[in-house]
């Protein structure tokens, strides 16, 4: 990745990524991270999953997600942190400054033209998370074990069938009429709390379903967004020039990146081993 230009970014938004289980996408986020050079960096939940630490289970590419997040840290980049409901224990913390990064319960920022973006995790929205806190931890476990069996099955799409990837998760979500509705309500009751109070943007986390749109009622419009996930959707926002855009990992896009990389390796070997050739000729 050295030889690939990084993005400039004005403002990146992460969350849900789950660090600390097994459907965590780190390497592919370590690969994004190394891809952007943000101003500001806003943590929107659920990035370490807390619920579901284990000792036994926390590989070297979490880790270096975390050392790569602290690396622009000493570099100055702005970083807020924002816990959602599997790291809600940071919540105590907040208020909590070092240097360049922060930990807040909810953030609103003033972009281009006088513009206010709302940015929280979302959590504060779920009934199931309120009144049946275990019956959500239990839905994170089972969660966890799908994403495990999605990838089997994925492996023997791909392996033996020649078949492309699919995502049980999303088709139960998709198929089930009461997740549908709860993703509906969640979405129109950020939109009504925003509009209310003046936001041009609201942006959250937590039902892991990436999106940007406008949404309104009898009092106004504002833009919904919400960064996805890095379990199955590996999304993130962006935010330059007075945009807001909706990044997706693609993994031929760094595919292509590391063939670079190898060429340019193989070619500069090549001139260093021309080189000594030619050192050595003149030492005959």
């Amino acid at each position: 990745m050295q030889n690939v230009k990084k993005r400039k970014l004005d403002i990146v938004v992460l969350s849900d990524i789950h660090l600390g289980t097994y459907g965590c996408h780190a390497k592919e986020l370590l690969q994004y991270l190394k891809s952007i050079k943000p101003k500001t960096v806003i943590l929107n939940g659920d990035i370490i999953d807390i619920w579901q630490f284990s000792k036994r289970y926390w590989p070297k590419s979490h880790m270096k997600v975390i050392k790569y997040l602290t690396g622009w840290m000493s570099k100055g980049v702005k970083i807020y942190y924002i816990p959602g409901n599997h790291d809600e224990m940071l919540r105590r913390f907040a208020g909590f400054k070092i240097g360049s990064f922060s930990i807040v319960n909810k953030l609103v920022l003033e972009l281009d033209e006088e513009k206010k973006a709302w940015f929280f995790h979302g959590d504060v929205f779920d009934v199931t998370m309120k009144h049946s806190k275990w019956l959500a931890k239990l839905g994170a476990v089972g969660y966890d074990m799908l994403i495990l069996i999605n990838r089997f099955v994925n492996f023997i799409s791909e392996k033996i069938f020649n078949k492309g990837k699919l995502s049980l998760s999303k088709q139960i979500k998709n198929g089930v009429k009461s997740a549908v509705k709860f993703i509906n309500n969640f979405e129109q009751t950020a939109a009504d709390i925003a509009i209310s109070n003046q936001y041009e943007f609201v942006v959250c986390g937590h039902i892991h379903q990436p999106q940007i749109k406008e949404m309104n009622n009898e009092d106004g419009t504002v833009t919904y967004l919400n960064s996805g996930d890095w379990i199955e959707n590996l999304t993130a926002l962006e935010y330059v020039h007075g945009q807001w855009t909706l990044y997706k990992y693609d993994e031929a896009e760094f595919a292509v990146a590391e063939k670079e990389l190898d060429e340019e390796v193989e070619v500069n070997n090549s001139l260093l081993f021309q080189n000594l050739v030619a050192e050595f000729e003149l030492l005959k």
